[in-house]
């Protein structure tokens, strides 16, 4: 346990020391804030005015995209934080910590504590622009959404982890995390609906972990019962499984499951890379 924890705080301490990480892991979800919602929130908001009419008219489409900016810095945080094992590799860290007592599990969930914790702080972060936005989550709501946040952040850690453990180098691994981050991003349901995808679409849709974490988010987040049905359908609020609407704790199962899963494929991959 005492391995643990010391990993953890060392990976806090070396993010809240390098403030261009801080500061640089804001820009991609502060792009897609004035990007997304600064150009289609307008015609956004009113497709659904026009074509739903009654019931329709409280849409914020800023409000709807919030959790899955989150959520995307959550991601990118999380799987970018598993690059200080390539770093720790390099420089000669790990052979320190492989010799000491500490077993490989620790060192996996002490990497994926601090991946947790780095991208719920940042994820948390990004709540001061809630002001600035004209949105008005409740404060009950936003508490209630940091344990998920942080539960999301470690399910993701173990995927960063599993590659991390596997290549050499940090830029065959940002290479690599830049091909694999997008599309998690965009067939989440972060930015815009997941309704009536292609069947094959549909289904990396569905095995997705972020589809679940963004769901979640707004679900909480978002006063989803002030919304009309048909805009629930439409905006993909109603997310199904093989025809079944999932409920919350269900998707939070699948993230808890997702994320023991990985960090125990991760482990095993890394005591073989450094058998």
């Amino acid at each position: 346990m005492e391995g643990i924890i010391a990993i953890w705080q060392r990976d806090l301490k070396k993010f809240f020391r390098d403030r261009a990480r801080l500061f640089g892991s804001f820009t991609m979800p502060i792009l897609f804030l004035l990007i997304f919602g600064g150009g289609l929130s307008g015609t956004m908001e009113t497709m659904m005015t026009g074509n739903f009419g009654e019931g329709s008219e409280s849409f914020n489409y800023v409000e709807f995209i919030f959790p899955g900016i989150v959520a995307m810095t959550l991601l990118m945080t999380a799987i970018f934080s598993a690059m200080s094992v390539i770093e720790d590799k390099n420089f000669g860290y790990m052979k320190e910590i492989l010799v000491s007592p500490i077993s490989r599990v620790s060192i996996a969930i002490g990497k994926m504590l601090g991946a947790a914790t780095v991208s719920t702080i940042q994820g948390v972060i990004l709540f001061l622009l809630i002001p600035f936005l004209g949105l008005s989550y409740s404060i009950y709501s936003l508490l209630l959404v940091i344990p998920f946040m942080f539960l999301l952040g470690a399910a993701l850690s173990g995927v960063g982890l599993l590659f991390a453990s596997m290549i050499k180098s940090t830029q065959g691994f940002q290479l690599i995390v830049q091909i694999l981050v997008m599309p998690m991003v965009f067939l989440s349901g972060a930015l815009f609906p997941i309704n009536n995808m292609p069947f094959w679409l549909d289904v990396i849709v569905k095995i997705n972990p972020v589809t679940y974490g963004v769901d979640v988010m707004k679900k909480i987040m978002i006063d989803v019962d002030s919304l009309s049905a048909t805009v629930r359908e439409t905006m993909g609020l109603n997310l199904t499984v093989f025809g079944r609407q999932v409920t919350v704790f269900e998707e939070i199962l699948f993230v808890f499951a997702f994320a023991i899963l990985f960090v125990a494929i991760a482990t095993v991959s890394f005591k073989r890379a450094h058998a």
